[in-house]
């Protein structure tokens, strides 16, 4: 297995923010994979679910996931649905120690609102939504996860500094 961490929750847990001091606090390099797609598309995901659908973007993230995992001493801050597709799981599984962000969903809600870039959260209900994506998605994250952290009312330092003890305490 490999040196890497996987940052694995839902939309608004703080896989980004958080992601960042702890690349380095570790000495790794911090990569998020939205914006690795955004980088290599030139467009926003947002643009990508407009044109391609969730499933073109989807695929997308599949292979820069795939791609991105190959490398080492990285901390991977990842989208929260590609947890949905079995591949992903793999590759997670098979390239570091998987960290699952979580908060409840009132904190993902603040954390969330108003922001133009979720695409998933362009709804009537962005409560309804994120209760029913993480009523489908929180089991899968259990799963998966090597360790657990809850993000509800700490620092995004906070949590880095604590997944960095646990990390080193394994």
């Amino acid at each position: 297995m490999s040196n890497n961490i996987i940052l694995i929750g839902p939309m608004g847990v703080g896989k980004s923010s958080i992601g960042r001091p702890l690349a380095k606090m570790l000495g790794k390099e911090f990569i998020d994979s939205d914006q690795a797609i955004e980088k290599r598309t030139g467009v926003s995901i947002s643009l990508i679910f407009d044109i391609e659908g969730e499933a073109g973007f989807r695929k997308r993230e599949a292979g820069i996931l795939q791609e991105l995992a190959r490398k080492e001493n990285i901390v991977l801050a990842t989208g929260g649905g590609s947890i949905l597709c079995e591949k992903n799981r793999h590759v997670f599984r098979k390239s570091g120690v998987v960290v699952y962000l979580c908060a409840m969903v009132e904190t993902l809600l603040e954390r969330t609102r108003g922001s133009k870039h979720r695409p998933l959260l362009q709804t009537e209900c962005p409560r309804t939504t994120l209760e029913k994506l993480m009523a489908q998605r929180d089991p899968i994250y259990r799963q998966e996860a090597d360790l657990i952290v809850t993000t509800d009312r700490r620092s995004p330092m906070a949590v880095a500094q604590k997944i960095a003890k646990l990390i080193q305490d394994r």
